[in-house]
């Protein structure tokens, strides 16, 4: 592919850009690690960058609905992310918050942060660099498509119904010993989509361009088919 010019996409190199958008609960990290391994690909999680600035904002007290002090606090972070598909890095301040990041008052909070301008600016840069400086990547959010990388060579829209996502997560609670409550999961799961599609800057919607893989009833191995068989049409890659 060649260069694109103008735009917020200038500076495009030759790389292969597959953006994997959609809502919470879909599957969407395990089916892209999973794809991103199986192309060879590096691998960025825009969400864990949001979630990353969450856990920063949390530690230092300030309200995540208080968008100057939000804004304010995030313009001089320093955020780094892995692009490895097999195991995840990010940290804040120099500081390993690979593990807060999945936590549950930073679940509950960043739908507020990520609405936020300024904090969707700098992170937009920062994903818009990295995918530019890869030979191959998949990057993984809720934005991709549409706003961060207008110009990826695949869109995809990965979806599943708010029922099958919520009982997914629910059972991965129950693995990991958090509990059952499959009710109070579902309403977070339609509270979540309910902030990220009618925020006022970048909601969550499928790019006009994007192919929609709705993997509720699809297991994981089916999943990966229908994309790698999706890539190669698109881009002439193998798996």
């Amino acid at each position: 592919m060649s260069e694109v010019a103008g735009g917020p996409e200038a500076g495009r190199t030759s790389g292969v850009i597959i953006a994997m958008d959609g809502p919470s609960g879909t599957g969407k990290s395990t089916v892209s690690r999973r794809l991103a391994a199986a192309l060879d690909a590096s691998y960025l999680d825009t969400g864990a960058m949001y979630r990353a600035a969450t856990v920063w904002v949390l530690d230092n007290g300030i309200d995540p609905d208080d968008v100057d002090a939000v804004g304010g606090s995030v313009r001089g972070l320093e955020l780094r992310v892995g692009t490895d598909p097999s195991q995840e890095t990010v940290s804040v301040a120099g500081a390993d918050v690979t593990g807060p990041i999945r936590g549950a008052a930073v679940t509950a909070a960043v739908s507020a942060v990520s609405a936020v301008p300024a904090v969707r600016e700098k992170l937009v840069a920062m994903q818009r660099e990295i995918a530019r400086s890869a030979d191959r990547i998949v990057v993984e959010g809720r934005d991709i498509g549409t706003v961060v990388l207008t110009d990826a060579d695949v869109k995809i829209y990965l979806t599943a119904t708010a029922e099958t996502r919520a009982a997914r997560r629910n059972e991965q609670n129950i693995t990991e010993g958090r509990g059952d409550d499959f009710a109070a999961v579902l309403a977070d799961v339609e509270r979540r989509d309910r902030a990220d599609s009618t925020r006022a800057l970048s909601p969550l919607r499928p790019a006009d361009d994007s192919v929609p893989v709705d993997t509720s009833e699809l297991s994981m191995d089916e999943v990966i088919d229908t994309l790698l068989t999706l890539v190669h049409e698109r881009t002439g890659v193998r798996q």
